[in-house]
C-alpha cells in the first residue's frame, strides 16, 4: 500500500519486533528486558538527549538553581510542564500557563520531564513498596481494586529492586510497614543511614503516641528509614541470592557507580550519579535496541482488525512512520492518555484519560529547639509509617509522613529567601551570619503524602483550540480533591500539631492564598495548601473487564491485543508509596508477557487440522491473544 509522499518509514519496509514510545522508567526497562531476549526494539523519545550527571549538575549550580526541570534541555516540539506554570491568586484560586491546560477547580500541581530518561532523571529516588491493602481500596469504600494483588507483584518487586539497586532493611520493612517480604530476601544494598534530623526526631518520637481524630485508637510512632534507589554498601546476603526469575536476563552487580555522598541535590540531579536513573538501564541495552530522541509520536496506527501496526511520529521537520509487530506506550500517564485519545483507541470503556491521580502533599514546617543539620543527604531518608493502613482508611485518606532534610525549601522558603528577609531587617556582618545560621540550622519540615483514590471526574482530555508547535491538541486537565482526601488533610494537620508539640518545635506553617500556594483550599474552616508530588497515575486504568478499564492485568489494551500502555497510568490506586518502584515492577511483569506474545507469534503453525491438546502459552490468561501470520525471528540490526 502506497503512503502519502510526506510520510517516510523509519526503516524502509522492515518492521521492528517492538516499538516503545518513551524512554523513561517503564520504557527503558521494557526495552532492556526485550532486547536481552533478542527482540529488535525501537525506542522513540519525544525529548532531547541529556548530558551526563556531572555536566547537568554543573549547569544547575552555574544558573544558581531553578525548578526541577530547569537544568535539562527543553524541546519546543515536546514541552515539559513545570511547577512554575501555576500561580495562586490573592483571593484563592489559581492561574495556569505553560503546556497543560487546566480547568480546575483545583490545580493538578505536578510537572514532568520530556527528555531521554523522563522524570526518572529528577525523581527523589525513594522506592517504598505498596502495602497489600493498597491493592484493594474499593473494598475499603474508595476508589478501585486491582485485578492482581501484592503477591502477584512481589517477585517483580524483587526484580525491580535488583534492577534499580535499592538500599533498604528488609527486617525493618516487615516490622514497621507490615510488608510480607520473604524471610530469606535481602535488598541489594544496605539502608541509606538516617540523617541527623532523623535521629533527632527518633529520640523524641519513638515509642510515643498521637491521636488521629478519624481513628478509634492512638497511633504508635516509629521513625523508619525509607528504601532508596541510590548506592550504598552492598548487602552481603544479597550477593548470593539474586532475585531474577528463571530465564530472566542477568542482573547488575551493585553498587553501580559511586556511593551516595549526601550532596543534597538529588532533585533535580545527583551530581555523583549515585541515584538510579533510566540512563543506567539504557547503558546495558542489547545491540538490538535502538533509541531515537526528538521523535514525537502523534498517532498509533492500527489495521482493520484493531491490531497495532506501528506509529506515526514527527522528527527533523518531517512526519514519519515506523512499523512493528507490537507497540508499547510508556510516555507518562498524561502523555499515554493523550496519545490514545489522539489515536482514537482503547476507549470502549470511556476510561481513557479518566481517574487522574497524584499524591497531594501537605507540608508543615518549623524550628526545632536544637540544630537539625539541614541540607545534608537526600531530600528524605526516613519517615513515619503508622498512618498508611488500617480501618481508619474507610473514613479518611491515608498518608505517609516523609521527614524533610532540606529545611523549608519545598514550602517556598529556601535559604536565599531567608537571607533576603534578614538583609531587609538590617543585620550585617557577624550578627547576620549568627542569626542566619541559627534560623537555617534549626529548620525542618514534614511532608504528608496523601492517597487520592481513582475518580473518573479527574481526567485528561484534548483541547482542540490550543495546540502545540506541531499542531497537536494540548492535554486539558480537570482536577479536584474529594472530601475523603480533604478529611485526610485535616487528620494530617492535627497529627502534625501533636508531633510539633512532642518535639517542642515552633510551628511556622502558613497557607496564605496567593502566588506561592496555587493549591490553596479551605476545609471545615481551616486553610490548607498542597504541592504536587509528581506521581501521576490512573489515566489508562487496569482492570478485570474491558467494559470498565483500559488495560488488562498485563497492561495490554483490551481492544488492541498487541498494544500495551505501561506505567503509573495503569495503576488503579497509588496507596501512599512513591510509585516508581511499583511502576518498574509492573513494567518487568509486562515485558515477560510481551516476550511470550512475541514467542507465540513466531511459533510455527502445525501442519494439521487437529487443535493442540494444550495451550502453547506457558502462562495463559483469559484476555485476547495476538494473531498474525507467523514470521521467522529477525536478527538484531
Amino acid at each position: 500500500m502506497s503512503r502519502p509522499p510526506h510520510h517516510r518509514d523509519a526503516d524502509g519496509d522492515r518492521p521492528w519486533d517492538v516499538i516503545v514510545v518513551g524512554a523513561g522508567f517503564a520504557g527503558s526497562l521494557v526495552a532492556h528486558r526485550l532486547g536481552a531476549h533478542g527482540h529488535r526494539v525501537l525506542v522513540l523519545e519525544a525529548g532531547h538527549a541529556v548530558p551526563g550527571a556531572t555536566a547537568t549538575g554543573a549547569a544547575y549550580r552555574g544558573a544558581g538553581g531553578g525548578t526541577p526541570t530547569s537544568p535539562y534541555p527543553r524541546s519546543a516540539d515536546a514541552p515539559s510542564p513545570d511547577v512554575d506554570d501555576l500561580s495562586g491568586l490573592p483571593g484563592g484560586g489559581f492561574t495556569a500557563t505553560g503546556y497543560l491546560v487546566q480547568h480546575g477547580p483545583l490545580p493538578y500541581a505536578s510537572g514532568y520531564l520530556r527528555a531521554n530518561g523522563g522524570t526518572g532523571l529528577l525523581w527523589t529516588g525513594l522506592t517504598p513498596r505498596m502495602h497489600p491493602e493498597d491493592f484493594r481500596t474499593a473494598d475499603l469504600g474508595h476508589g478501585r481494586n486491582w485485578p492482581i494483588g501484592y503477591h502477584d507483584l512481589e517477585p517483580y518487586y524483587r526484580q525491580a529492586e535488583q534492577e534499580l539497586g535499592v538500599a533498604a532493611d528488609a527486617a525493618q520493612q516487615r516490622r514497621d510497614v507490615g510488608l510480607p517480604i520473604p524471610d530469606d530476601y535481602a535488598f541489594p544494598m544496605l539502608a541509606v543511614p538516617g540523617s541527623h534530623l532523623d535521629r533527632t526526631l527518633a529520640r523524641a518520637l519513638d515509642g510515643r503516641t498521637v491521636r488521629d481524630p478519624a481513628a478509634d485508637e492512638d497511633a504508635h510512632l516509629t521513625v523508619s528509614t525509607t528504601p532508596h534507589a541510590r548506592n550504598a554498601p552492598p548487602t552481603p546476603a544479597a550477593q548470593g541470592a539474586r532475585a531474577a526469575a528463571p530465564g530472566s536476563p542477568a542482573l547488575p552487580a551493585h553498587p553501580v557507580g559511586p556511593l551516595c555522598q549526601g550532596a543534597a541535590a538529588c532533585v533535580p540531579v545527583c551530581p555523583t550519579g549515585a541515584k538510579y536513573t533510566p540512563l543506567r538501564t539504557q547503558a546495558r541495552w542489547a545491540p538490538g535496541v535502538r533509541l531515537r530522541t526528538d521523535a514525537v509520536v502523534s498517532r498509533v496506527l492500527v489495521d482493520a482488525t484493531g491490531r497495532a501496526t506501528g506509529v506515526e511520529y514527527h522528527a527533523a521537520g518531517t512526519t514519519r512512520r515506523a512499523r512493528a509487530d507490537l507497540v508499547v506506550l510508556a510516555a507518562h500517564a498524561i502523555e499515554n492518555a493523550r496519545l490514545l485519545l489522539l489515536s482514537g483507541l482503547a476507549d470502549r470503556s470511556d476510561q481513557v484519560g479518566r481517574n487522574l491521580m497524584d499524591h497531594p502533599a501537605l507540608l508543615t514546617w518549623g524550628l526545632l529547639p536544637q540544630p537539625t543539620g539541614p541540607y545534608r543527604g537526600p531530600g528524605s531518608t526516613s519517615g513515619l509509617e503508622a498512618f498508611r493502613f488500617g480501618a481508619v482508611r474507610t473514613r479518611r485518606a491515608p498518608f505517609r509522613i516523609e521527614i524533610g532534610n532540606w529545611g523549608w525549601s519545598w514550602a517556598g522558603r529556601p535559604p536565599q529567601a531567608e537571607t533576603a528577609d534578614l538583609l531587609r531587617a538590617g543585620p550585617r556582618g557577624k550578627e547576620l551570619r549568627e542569626r542566619l545560621g541559627d534560623r537555617l540550622g534549626r529548620q525542618f519540615s514534614l511532608q504528608f503524602e496523601l492517597e487520592q483514590p481513582a475518580d473518573p471526574a479527574n481526567r485528561v482530555t484534548l483541547d482542540h483550540t490550543r495546540r502545540d508547535r506541531l499542531g497537536l491538541p494540548r492535554p486539558a486537565l480537570h482536577y479536584d480533591l474529594s472530601g475523603y482526601v480533604r478529611h485526610g488533610m485535616a487528620s494530617a494537620r492535627t497529627v502534625s500539631d501533636q508531633l510539633f508539640a512532642l518535639l517542642g518545635a515552633e510551628d511556622h506553617t502558613r497557607y496564605d492564598a496567593g502566588p506561592g500556594w496555587p493549591g490553596h483550599l479551605e476545609h471545615e474552616g481551616r486553610a490548607y495548601g498542597y504541592r504536587g508530588a509528581g506521581h501521576a497515575g490512573g489515566t489508562h486504568v487496569m482492570g478485570d473487564a474491558p467494559g470498565t478499564s483500559v488495560v488488562d492485568q498485563w497492561q495490554r489494551c483490551w481492544d488492541h491485543p498487541n498494544l500495551y500502555a505501561v506505567g503509573c497510568g495503569s495503576m488503579p490506586s497509588l496507596g501512599t508509596s512513591n510509585p516508581s518502584l511499583t511502576m518498574a515492577a509492573l513494567a518487568l511483569r509486562s515485558a515477560d508477557r510481551i516476550h511470550r506474545d512475541l514467542t507465540a507469534l513466531r511459533r510455527p503453525v502445525p501442519l494439521t487440522a487437529t487443535a493442540p491438546s494444550s495451550s502453547p502459552d506457558p502462562s495463559p490468561d483469559p484476555s485476547p491473544r495476538p494473531s498474525s501470520t507467523p514470521t521467522p525471528p529477525r536478527e538484531p540490526s
